[in-house]
Order: C-alpha cells, then structure tokens, then sequence
C-alpha cells in the first residue's frame, strides 16, 4: 500500500463517514490527491483490507468507497 503520510487519516474519515451512510464520494482535492497517488492495486487493496469496495468515476474526479458486506463478514 502507498505510505502517504496523510492516508491513515483518510482511511479514518471514511470508515467515520461509512459506519453512518451506505457511500462516501471523495471529491476534495487534497483527499482525491492521496487517492490519485495509489496505483490502481494499492487503491483497491486499501479498500478491501478496510472492507470496502471502491468505485473511480468522473474520469478520476471522484472516488466513490462503499461497506462491502461479503468482506466485512470475514474481517
């Protein structure tokens, strides 16, 4: 996984926004910006150790994170 300095604290808000609402779409700059320096495999890994699935759109200028409930069971 990347080791981007700020990515613990991304990873925090969204299981804080993800425990209360079924999607988070990230669209900050300064959030999309630590998403956008994970290689594909990295992004995907940091959502699924988390039990998340997770969605580019928008050509990259939004990354939507959803519970993914198939993982979740086995975390």
């Amino acid at each position: 996984m990347a080791r981007n300095e700020h990515s613990p604290a991304l990873a925090a808000k969204i299981a804080e926004m993800l425990s209360t609402r079924s999607e988070y779409f990230v669209t900050q700059p300064v959030e999309l910006r630590v998403l956008r320096e994970m290689s594909e495999d990295e992004l995907k890994d940091f959502a699924e150790s988390r039990g998340w699935r997770v969605v580019r759109r928008l050509g990259g200028h939004q990354i939507e994170f959803y519970n993914d409930a198939s993982r979740r069971a086995e975390l």
